[in-house]
Protein backbone atom coordinates (compact mmCIF):
# COMPACT_ATOMS: atom_id res chain seq x y z
CA UNK A 1 0.00 0.00 0.00
CA UNK A 2 1.39 3.42 -0.95
CA UNK A 3 1.16 6.58 1.09
CA UNK A 4 -1.14 8.15 -1.52
CA UNK A 5 -3.76 5.39 -1.18
CA UNK A 6 -4.22 5.94 2.56
CA UNK A 7 -6.82 8.02 4.34
CA UNK A 8 -5.78 11.11 6.26
CA UNK A 9 -6.39 9.56 9.68
CA UNK A 10 -4.28 6.47 10.35
CA UNK A 11 -4.41 4.49 13.59
CA UNK A 12 -1.19 3.17 15.12
CA UNK A 13 -1.79 0.03 17.22
CA UNK A 14 0.93 -1.31 19.53
CA UNK A 15 0.71 -4.51 21.57
CA UNK A 16 3.72 -5.02 23.83
CA UNK A 17 4.19 -8.68 24.74
CA UNK A 18 6.79 -10.47 26.83
CA UNK A 19 8.72 -11.76 23.81
CA UNK A 20 7.71 -9.54 20.91
CA UNK A 21 5.95 -6.27 20.16
CA UNK A 22 3.27 -6.25 17.48
CA UNK A 23 2.81 -2.98 15.63
CA UNK A 24 0.01 -2.33 13.17
CA UNK A 25 -1.13 0.61 11.11
CA UNK A 26 -4.83 0.76 10.28
CA UNK A 27 -6.30 2.52 7.27
CA UNK A 28 -9.91 2.52 8.44
CA UNK A 29 -10.77 -1.14 9.09
CA UNK A 30 -7.90 -2.38 6.94
CA UNK A 31 -4.56 -3.41 8.45
CA UNK A 32 -2.27 -1.53 6.07
CA UNK A 33 1.06 -2.59 7.59
CA UNK A 34 2.24 -4.80 10.43
CA UNK A 35 5.63 -5.39 12.07
CA UNK A 36 7.04 -7.36 14.96
CA UNK A 37 10.13 -6.45 16.95
CA UNK A 38 11.78 -8.13 19.92
CA UNK A 39 10.84 -6.99 23.41
CA UNK A 40 13.74 -5.52 25.37
CA UNK A 41 12.98 -3.74 28.63
CA UNK A 42 16.39 -2.06 28.55
CA UNK A 43 15.69 -0.16 25.33
CA UNK A 44 14.99 3.56 25.59
CA UNK A 45 12.10 5.30 23.84
CA UNK A 46 14.53 6.77 21.30
CA UNK A 47 15.80 3.29 20.40
CA UNK A 48 12.31 1.91 19.90
CA UNK A 49 11.36 5.01 17.91
CA UNK A 50 14.25 4.43 15.51
CA UNK A 51 13.07 0.85 14.95
CA UNK A 52 9.41 1.77 14.47
CA UNK A 53 10.04 4.77 12.22
CA UNK A 54 12.52 2.81 10.13
CA UNK A 55 10.10 -0.07 9.62
CA UNK A 56 7.26 2.30 8.84
CA UNK A 57 9.26 4.03 6.13
CA UNK A 58 9.99 0.69 4.42
CA UNK A 59 6.28 0.62 3.52
CA UNK A 60 6.39 4.08 1.98
CA UNK A 61 4.14 5.47 4.71
CA UNK A 62 5.22 8.71 6.34
CA UNK A 63 4.83 8.91 10.15
CA UNK A 64 2.97 12.22 9.77
CA UNK A 65 -0.02 10.22 8.48
CA UNK A 66 -0.56 8.78 11.97
CA UNK A 67 -3.22 10.82 13.75
CA UNK A 68 -4.19 8.47 16.58
CA UNK A 69 -2.80 5.56 18.56
CA UNK A 70 -3.81 2.81 20.96
CA UNK A 71 -1.58 0.48 22.92
CA UNK A 72 -1.61 -2.35 25.41
CA UNK A 73 1.21 -3.99 27.32
CA UNK A 74 1.83 -7.08 29.43
CA UNK A 75 5.22 -5.55 30.32
CA UNK A 76 4.40 -2.61 32.65
CA UNK A 77 7.78 -0.82 32.38
CA UNK A 78 7.37 -0.50 28.61
CA UNK A 79 4.00 1.21 28.86
CA UNK A 80 5.63 4.55 29.63
CA UNK A 81 8.34 3.92 27.02
CA UNK A 82 5.90 3.48 24.15
CA UNK A 83 3.69 6.28 25.38
CA UNK A 84 6.73 8.51 25.00
CA UNK A 85 7.34 7.13 21.49
CA UNK A 86 3.78 8.07 20.52
CA UNK A 87 3.97 11.52 22.08
CA UNK A 88 7.43 12.58 20.87
CA UNK A 89 7.66 10.96 17.46
CA UNK A 90 4.04 10.70 16.29
CA UNK A 91 2.66 13.72 18.19
CA UNK A 92 -0.35 11.76 19.46
CA UNK A 93 -1.55 10.76 22.93
CA UNK A 94 -2.19 7.00 22.86
CA UNK A 95 -5.30 5.42 24.29
CA UNK A 96 -4.06 2.78 26.74
CA UNK A 97 -5.97 -0.45 27.29
CA UNK A 98 -6.54 -0.86 31.00
CA UNK A 99 -9.13 -0.64 33.79
CA UNK A 100 -12.02 1.66 32.96
CA UNK A 101 -11.67 1.48 29.20
CA UNK A 102 -14.67 0.35 27.13
CA UNK A 103 -14.13 -3.06 25.55
CA UNK A 104 -17.67 -4.05 24.65
CA UNK A 105 -17.27 -7.38 26.45
CA UNK A 106 -18.32 -8.40 29.95
CA UNK A 107 -15.47 -9.95 31.95
CA UNK A 108 -16.60 -12.58 34.47
CA UNK A 109 -13.18 -13.21 36.01
CA UNK A 110 -13.20 -13.09 39.84
CA UNK A 111 -11.10 -9.94 39.60
CA UNK A 112 -11.34 -8.45 36.07
CA UNK A 113 -8.25 -6.30 36.74
CA UNK A 114 -6.14 -9.48 36.81
CA UNK A 115 -6.92 -10.40 33.21
CA UNK A 116 -4.03 -9.61 30.87
CA UNK A 117 -4.96 -7.05 28.20
CA UNK A 118 -3.81 -9.43 25.45
CA UNK A 119 -6.49 -11.93 26.49
CA UNK A 120 -9.19 -9.27 26.25
CA UNK A 121 -7.90 -8.10 22.86
CA UNK A 122 -8.16 -11.65 21.52
CA UNK A 123 -11.67 -12.11 22.87
CA UNK A 124 -12.91 -8.79 21.46
CA UNK A 125 -11.49 -9.49 17.99
CA UNK A 126 -12.69 -13.11 17.93
CA UNK A 127 -16.23 -12.06 18.88
CA UNK A 128 -16.21 -9.57 16.01
CA UNK A 129 -15.55 -12.41 13.55
CA UNK A 130 -17.18 -15.53 14.99
CA UNK A 131 -20.35 -16.57 16.78
CA UNK A 132 -19.78 -17.69 20.38
CA UNK A 133 -19.09 -19.86 22.27
CA UNK A 134 -15.39 -19.56 21.51
CA UNK A 135 -12.15 -21.12 22.66
CA UNK A 136 -9.05 -19.04 21.88
CA UNK A 137 -5.67 -20.77 22.05
CA UNK A 138 -2.72 -18.38 22.13
CA UNK A 139 0.55 -20.22 21.52
CA UNK A 140 3.07 -17.54 22.36
CA UNK A 141 5.38 -16.88 25.32
CA UNK A 142 2.75 -18.62 27.41
CA UNK A 143 0.23 -21.17 26.20
CA UNK A 144 -3.06 -19.46 27.04
CA UNK A 145 -6.57 -20.87 26.65
CA UNK A 146 -9.50 -18.45 26.89
CA UNK A 147 -13.22 -19.13 26.90
CA UNK A 148 -16.05 -16.91 25.67
CA UNK A 149 -19.55 -18.00 26.58
CA UNK A 150 -22.54 -18.42 24.29
CA UNK A 151 -23.70 -15.00 25.54
CA UNK A 152 -20.41 -13.37 24.52
CA UNK A 153 -18.99 -13.02 28.03
CA UNK A 154 -15.31 -13.55 28.76
CA UNK A 155 -15.27 -16.40 31.29
CA UNK A 156 -11.56 -16.96 31.96
CA UNK A 157 -9.19 -19.70 30.96
CA UNK A 158 -5.95 -21.50 31.65
CA UNK A 159 -2.28 -20.57 31.42
CA UNK A 160 0.67 -22.92 30.90
CA UNK A 161 4.33 -22.36 29.99
CA UNK A 162 4.73 -21.61 26.30
CA UNK A 163 6.56 -23.92 23.91
CA UNK A 164 9.64 -21.72 23.68
CA UNK A 165 9.71 -21.05 27.41
CA UNK A 166 9.41 -24.72 28.36
CA UNK A 167 11.98 -25.77 25.76
CA UNK A 168 14.50 -23.20 26.96
CA UNK A 169 14.05 -24.34 30.56
CA UNK A 170 14.70 -27.94 29.51
CA UNK A 171 17.83 -27.05 27.54
CA UNK A 172 19.26 -24.84 30.29
CA UNK A 173 18.52 -27.07 33.28
CA UNK A 174 19.49 -30.48 31.87
CA UNK A 175 23.26 -30.63 31.36
CA UNK A 176 23.24 -33.49 28.85
CA UNK A 177 20.41 -32.15 26.68
CA UNK A 178 21.29 -29.71 23.90
CA UNK A 179 19.06 -27.27 22.09
CA UNK A 180 17.02 -28.72 19.19
CA UNK A 181 14.75 -27.06 16.66
CA UNK A 182 11.01 -27.12 17.28
CA UNK A 183 9.60 -29.22 14.47
CA UNK A 184 7.53 -32.33 13.93
CA UNK A 185 9.67 -35.49 14.25
CA UNK A 186 8.95 -38.68 12.32
CA UNK A 187 7.15 -40.24 15.27
CA UNK A 188 6.67 -40.14 19.04
CA UNK A 189 9.30 -42.78 19.85
CA UNK A 190 12.69 -41.10 19.54
CA UNK A 191 15.68 -43.13 18.34
CA UNK A 192 18.23 -40.57 19.50
CA UNK A 193 18.33 -37.77 22.05
CA UNK A 194 17.49 -34.95 19.62
CA UNK A 195 14.57 -36.91 18.18
CA UNK A 196 13.36 -37.81 21.68
CA UNK A 197 13.36 -34.14 22.75
CA UNK A 198 11.54 -33.06 19.61
CA UNK A 199 8.96 -35.79 20.15
CA UNK A 200 8.40 -34.84 23.76
CA UNK A 201 8.06 -31.13 23.06
CA UNK A 202 6.07 -31.31 19.83
CA UNK A 203 3.66 -34.15 20.58
CA UNK A 204 3.46 -33.18 24.23
CA UNK A 205 2.10 -29.74 23.34
CA UNK A 206 -0.14 -31.15 20.63
CA UNK A 207 -1.81 -33.44 23.17
CA UNK A 208 -2.04 -30.67 25.76
CA UNK A 209 -3.81 -28.39 23.29
CA UNK A 210 -6.19 -31.16 22.21
CA UNK A 211 -6.94 -32.17 25.77
CA UNK A 212 -7.50 -28.64 27.05
CA UNK A 213 -9.71 -27.76 24.08
CA UNK A 214 -11.85 -30.84 24.78
CA UNK A 215 -12.17 -29.88 28.43
CA UNK A 216 -13.15 -26.31 27.52
CA UNK A 217 -15.72 -27.63 25.05
CA UNK A 218 -17.22 -29.86 27.72
CA UNK A 219 -17.79 -26.84 29.97
CA UNK A 220 -18.93 -24.46 27.25
CA UNK A 221 -21.25 -26.56 25.13
CA UNK A 222 -24.62 -28.12 25.64
CA UNK A 223 -24.00 -30.10 22.47
CA UNK A 224 -20.41 -31.17 21.63
CA UNK A 225 -18.83 -29.63 18.54
CA UNK A 226 -20.53 -26.23 18.63
CA UNK A 227 -17.72 -24.05 19.97
CA UNK A 228 -15.41 -22.36 17.48
CA UNK A 229 -11.74 -23.01 18.23
CA UNK A 230 -9.35 -20.23 17.22
CA UNK A 231 -5.57 -20.48 17.24
CA UNK A 232 -3.24 -17.51 17.43
CA UNK A 233 0.34 -16.76 18.47
CA UNK A 234 3.70 -17.56 16.93
CA UNK A 235 3.53 -21.34 17.30
CA UNK A 236 -0.08 -21.84 16.16
CA UNK A 237 0.81 -22.56 12.53
CA UNK A 238 3.53 -25.03 13.54
CA UNK A 239 1.21 -27.44 15.32
CA UNK A 240 -2.12 -26.59 13.62
CA UNK A 241 -2.18 -29.59 11.26
CA UNK A 242 -1.23 -32.07 13.96
CA UNK A 243 -3.66 -30.67 16.53
CA UNK A 244 -6.52 -30.82 14.04
CA UNK A 245 -8.99 -28.94 16.25
CA UNK A 246 -8.53 -25.34 15.11
CA UNK A 247 -11.39 -23.95 13.07
CA UNK A 248 -9.30 -20.90 12.20
CA UNK A 249 -5.84 -19.43 12.67
CA UNK A 250 -5.90 -15.67 13.23
CA UNK A 251 -2.48 -14.03 13.16
CA UNK A 252 -3.47 -10.47 14.06
CA UNK A 253 -6.21 -10.91 16.66
CA UNK A 254 -4.37 -8.62 19.09
CA UNK A 255 -4.08 -5.77 16.60
CA UNK A 256 -7.69 -6.09 15.44
CA UNK A 257 -8.76 -6.09 19.08
CA UNK A 258 -6.89 -2.82 19.61
CA UNK A 259 -8.66 -1.24 16.63
CA UNK A 260 -12.08 -2.35 17.84
CA UNK A 261 -11.46 -1.07 21.36
CA UNK A 262 -10.22 2.24 19.99
CA UNK A 263 -13.42 2.61 17.96
CA UNK A 264 -15.54 1.71 21.00
CA UNK A 265 -13.97 4.57 22.96
CA UNK A 266 -14.53 7.32 20.40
Amino acid sequence: MTDESLTADLLLAIDVGNTSIAIGLFNGDELAATFRIATDQDNFADEYAMLVLGLLRTTGIEPERVHSAIMSSTVPPLLATFREVCQRYFKVEPLIVGPGIKTGIRVLYDNPREVGPDRILHAVAALDRYEPPLVIVDLGTACVFDAVSRDGDYLGGAIAPGIGLASTALFSRAAMLHRVSFERPDGPIGRNTAHSMQAGIFFGYVEMVRGMVNRFRAELEETPGEATIIGTGGYAHVIADEVGCFDAIETDLNLDGLRLIYEANQ
